[in-house]
């Protein structure tokens, strides 16, 4: 039997805010990421219909830092907001939603905001967290400080009618106060993976007064992820067994912070949605857990998702197998076979989805094409 664990979406915030660092950029070939990987121009690769991969991902040798696209695409220009509606959020308080003039989207991996702009609606944006890098977002006043903690003094300033967030960024108690200030607050489910992208975006969108709009972006988002993991499924192993076995680490080198992600984190989905075998299934990993040697070897991964800024902050692969040797004797280590893409986009499951899942599958198995 599993051990029991704490639900995901409470650890998930704890683990994530802790010092997710934003900017990434791309490079390839043997040993080419190091610790100045975040001085590199950042890039994009070419979509994977574009490129030839290689006939077997086991071939190449190096590591890969990727970006996804970050373009905004609206799905509609300036759509007519259906004001007020009255519904329940994620933790069950009704909330009346009267002007959605002035919105703060806010959470750990800026996807929130993300959606606001998609839906139509970036121009209601009037702040936005550190994770929210968007094109056309970035020049927004900051209401996060020393990374990704709340300020309700840059908040209150802003003068929002409405906060649109979930659990993973804090203290809670700027959000308790937003409220009690007499600003709608929608509290939206904090859980990223393939499974509720669709809940998301439908929860913003309902919301901000725009259903109609919510339902084409979550058809164009599924309709997107649905064809590039089509795209995937052509050039990964129909076999699992002959899949690349993926782990997800999150380091934090300075602040000796290691774990690996497994099932229910939503790094699982990722991992399945790229084409890869998820190990965590396997080795019974659930949840967010402190990496151990023990946790690697039972792993024995062909292939390591990271965060740029995880990879970074250990030196790069250098440094990382230097302070996790047991990493370094497995596949992944021996053959320096690591994936990463900014800390923000990867695990962030939104109308980006399908971007990110392109540029991670090119990674992995067309990593030539990224220059």
């Amino acid at each position: 039997m599993r051990p029991s664990h704490r639900p995901v979406a409470a650890l998930l915030p704890a683990v994530l805010a802790a010092a997710l660092l934003a900017g990434c950029g791309i490079t390839t070939g043997e040993r080419a990421v190091g610790a100045d990987t975040a001085t590199r121009s950042p890039t994009t690769p070419p979509p994977l219909a574009e490129v030839e991969p290689l006939a077997d991902a086991r071939d190449w040798r190096g590591e890969v830092v990727v970006e996804a696209d970050d373009a905004v695409d609206p799905v509609a220009e300036a759509p007519r907001q259906e004001l007020p509606v009255t519904l329940t959020d994620a933790q069950g308080t009704r909330v009346t939603v009267a002007d959605a003039s002035r919105v703060l989207a806010l959470d750990v991996h800026g996807t929130l905001a993300r959606t606001v702009a998609e839906l139509g609606l970036a121009d209601r944006l009037v702040g936005r967290d550190i994770s929210t890098q968007a094109e056309g977002l970035r020049e927004l006043p900051l209401v996060t400080q020393g990374g990704h903690d709340l300020s309700a003094e840059a908040i209150l300033e802003l003068d929002p009618t409405l906060l649109i967030t979930d659990t993973s960024l804090g203290p809670w108690d700027v959000v308790l106060q937003v409220r009690d200030a007499g600003i709608p607050v929608v509290v939206l489910d904090p859980h990223r993976g393939l499974d509720n992208v669709g809940a998301l975006v439908r929860g913003v969108a309902e919301a901000l007064g725009v259903p109609d709009e919510g339902e084409e972006l979550v058809r164009r988002t599924q309709a997107e992820v649905a064809d590039v993991t089509a795209r995937i499924a052509e050039v990964a192993p129909a076999d699992e067994r002959e899949r690349l076995r993926m782990v997800f680490l999150y380091v934090r080198g300075q602040s000796g912070v290691y774990y690996m992600f497994g099932e229910g984190s939503g790094a699982d989905s990722l991992i399945e949605a790229v084409g890869g075998y998820d190990v965590a299934e396997e080795i019974g990993w659930s949840g967010m857990k402190p990496l151990t040697d023990e946790g690697l070897v039972a792993a024995q991964p062909d292939l390591v998702l990271m965060m740029t800024g995880g990879l970074d902050s250990a030196g790069g692969v250098d440094g990382l197998l230097e302070r996790l040797p047991a990493l370094a004797e497995t596949p992944a280590g021996r053959n320096r076979r690591f994936v990463a893409m900014d800390d923000a986009a990867i695990l962030g499951f939104g109308p980006a989805t399908a971007a990110v899942l392109d540029a991670l599958a090119v990674a992995t198995y067309a990593p030539g094409a990224v220059s």
